[in-house]
């Protein structure tokens, strides 16, 4: 008797280094690679330093390699005076294994707002920062109120489910980093680190 061994297949899935052997019995379905689930997180909280003051601190991009936590670069490309303020950036985050770069466009309205939208990057489906400031405590202008918001969806559903290990310390760190930053430009806060109201985190 002559046993007939039937050739291995193999059948390609996206991106291109993985591979999926058949070996003639069925495999579980495996999640598209193509689609990732955005991530969302807003907070609200009285910072110790003006609005002014923290606009500065924020809309200073040029300067994100500097203290933001997984910025390795943040190159100027262009300017536009404003308002609003409209500048793009080439930008570099990095955390192993992932580097990656990303457009960046800035849109400032002083001292209220900084808002930035990723654009021409392979890495994020969407990526948009939003920071809001007003007012903060009466009758103290070293004061003011902190709307921050962040969304962000990967294009691999592999960056995404890394992103899941680290979602919540990204997020504790942003605003943290900033505030740090200004603290070494403007000196210590007017009133002590306050607690976020997490409005949304998804």
């Amino acid at each position: 008797m002559i046993l007939r061994i039937a050739p291995r297949s193999f059948s390609l899935c996206t991106p291109s280094t993985i591979y999926c052997r058949n070996f003639g019995f069925g495999l579980p379905s495996l999640p598209s690679l193509s689609k990732g689930k955005t991530k969302e997180y807003s907070e609200r909280r009285i910072l110790g330093y003006s609005m002014e003051q923290m606009f500065d601190v924020v809309a200073d991009v040029k300067k994100y390699k500097e203290f933001v936590p997984w910025c390795t670069n943040s190159t100027l490309l262009y300017s536009r005076q404003g308002p609003p303020g409209n500048e793009k950036y080439q930008m570099e985050i990095g955390f192993p294994p992932i580097s990656e770069r990303y457009t960046s466009n800035v849109t400032t309205v002083r001292p209220n707002l900084v808002k930035a939208v990723s654009t021409e990057g392979k890495m994020f489906n969407h990526l948009a920062t939003e920071w809001k400031f007003s007012p903060g405590l009466p009758n103290n202008p070293k004061t003011c109120t902190l709307d921050f918001y962040v969304s962000f969806e990967f294009r691999n559903i592999l960056y995404t489910k890394m992103s899941q290990l680290f979602f919540d310390e990204v997020v504790r760190q942003m605003v943290n980093a900033f505030l740090r930053r200004a603290a070494t430009q403007y000196g210590v806060a007017a009133i002590p680190n306050q607690k976020p109201l997490v409005v949304k985190m998804v």
